[in-house]
């Protein structure tokens, strides 16, 4: 089956060809290193690294290239860094803060199993690039200098606008455009600006005698460039860039290289929401990756958000990941072993057509139904969780974990004796009491099993841990 994907650029699904079968390359914009992503983040890490493992499967591990940048050059890192290191140089403090954010990033996003890229550069490691692609634009007339700025000439592209399928009018109406004297058009973006006092700061192109820094779009046009050549085949990343990022990177890139595409395929997955509501600070609903692997197992996270496609909105409930718990564990317990065995042709074909995960995963329910009897099925089930990336060391960790928390809620606590009380409430028909102390169990974790005796008939309760 041919690999389909669908591409943001003509709103349509599409055989994926690559410019070389040898070397297919994909870029994703990655984390702005400055506090704990949040599960919004989550979602493209774990969406791409399964195009990435598609990728792979498909053409050869050896011939695939996926870039995800490292962002460390921002406002927000500059201020975090501020705020946490006062008695430090300002430069020195940045370190300190994108180092430790970083690595933080990596140790959340390896527990939902995701791969590490196979390049993950910095952008302060590439001024170099995008000082050069901003002298080409100036010299081909996409850009130019003005009171210490470089900024992009959007008139000067006459489809500008095209990723978006936006007008010039209704992208400025929707935009947050900063006004400034020193443009020539409202909508004309920052290429280079100048650093404040203090700020991290480099020469300047375009002959502004002095220091700047970039702004963010030409950062992912210059990593692009040095990591994937003028052109590759894949850009992703969530749908709340491709207005302006997106948008813009595509305009200096094509602009810089007279080329008349960036990237063959933009993919971008869909926004997510918490309890059916906008993640806000101010709703406090606002969920970091490392506060829910406080609370679940990794391989939960991943498979939940994978039960939804990744262009489709996606609701995050704490119910939804109780049930991929309960899946997972299910699955792991009848699964066999996966060796070096590959996935199942139904689990390819499926995430062949625009990584289809719902149908990939209704194959593993169809395998599990297989499983209890069949040692192949068990084989194929076990083969195909590892290619999509769930772990079932990290989930059987996660349990022992878990049930040790539980039992530790219950120190002291004489779990047989609340329910030789709550049978006697019963008996009495004292319900209210009775209710209270099953609420009072449930809370520490305890599951009740109510039966019957079945010599005498009488009410006969057993226990165990919450799983």
């Amino acid at each position: 089956m041919a690999l389909k994907l669908y591409n943001t650029l003509t709103r349509e699904k599409e055989d994926f060809r690559p410019l070389d079968p040898d070397n297919v390359r994909m870029y994703v914009c990655g984390p702005t290193v400055y506090d704990f992503a949040h599960i919004g983040n989550a979602r493209p890490a774990i969406v791409f690294d399964v195009l990435f493992r598609l990728l792979r499967q498909v053409y050869g591990e050896d011939h695939v290239t996926y870039v995800r940048n490292i962002t460390d050059v921002d406002d927000k890192i500059n201020a975090r860094a501020a705020r946490d290191y006062p008695d430090l140089p300002l430069n020195e403090a940045i370190r300190e803060v994108t180092e430790l954010t970083e690595r933080q990033y990596h140790e959340d996003v390896d527990a939902l199993g995701c791969l590490r890229p196979t390049v993950e550069p910095r952008a302060t490691e590439h001024i170099d690039a995008m000082k050069a692609i901003i002298e080409k634009l100036v010299e081909r007339g996409h850009a130019y200098a003005a009171e210490g700025h470089v900024l992009f000439d959007v008139p000067s592209m006459p489809n500008y606008g095209e990723l978006a399928r936006r007008s010039l009018d209704e992208m400025q109406a929707g935009a947050r455009v900063e006004v400034a004297p020193y443009k020539k058009d409202a909508m004309d973006f920052v290429l280079w600006k100048p650093s404040k006092p203090g700020e991290p700061a480099w020469p300047s192109p375009a002959g502004i005698e002095t220091p700047g820094r970039p702004g963010w779009h030409i950062e992912c046009s210059a990593m692009a460039w040095k990591h994937l050549g003028e052109q590759f085949d894949i850009h992703g990343g969530g749908i709340d860039l491709v207005f302006p990022h997106h948008e813009n990177e595509v305009a200096q890139s094509c602009c810089a290289f007279h080329e008349d595409r960036m990237a063959q395929v933009w993919m971008h997955n869909g926004f997510l929401q918490v309890e059916g509501e906008k993640m806000s600070k101010s709703l406090g609903n606002f969920i970091t990756i490392r506060q829910l692997l406080e609370e679940w197992p990794g391989p939960a996270l991943r498979l939940t958000m994978l039960q939804t496609h990744y262009r489709q909105p996606i609701n995050w409930t704490k119910k939804g990941v109780e049930q991929s718990v309960a899946m997972l564990e299910d699955w792991f317990a009848v699964a066999g072993s996966a060796n070096a065995a590959a996935p199942t042709d139904a689990v390819v074909e499926a995430l062949s057509d625009d990584l289809n995960t719902p149908k990939a995963i209704a194959e593993l329910h169809a395998l599990r139904a297989k499983a209890g009897s069949d040692a192949a099925a068990a084989d194929d089930l076990a083969a195909n969780l590892a290619f999509l990336g769930f772990d079932g060391e990290a989930l059987a960790e996660w349990r022992v974990k878990a049930d040790a928390a539980a039992m530790g809620k219950l120190d002291g606590v004489d779990v047989d004796a609340l329910i030789s009380a709550r049978i006697e409430a019963r008996n009495a028909k004292n319900w209210a009491e009775a209710d209270r102390i099953r609420d009072e169990l449930v809370a520490m974790g305890v599951v009740l099993m109510d039966g019957k005796d079945p010599a005498t008939g009488e009410l006969v309760t057993t226990w165990e841990i919450a799983r």
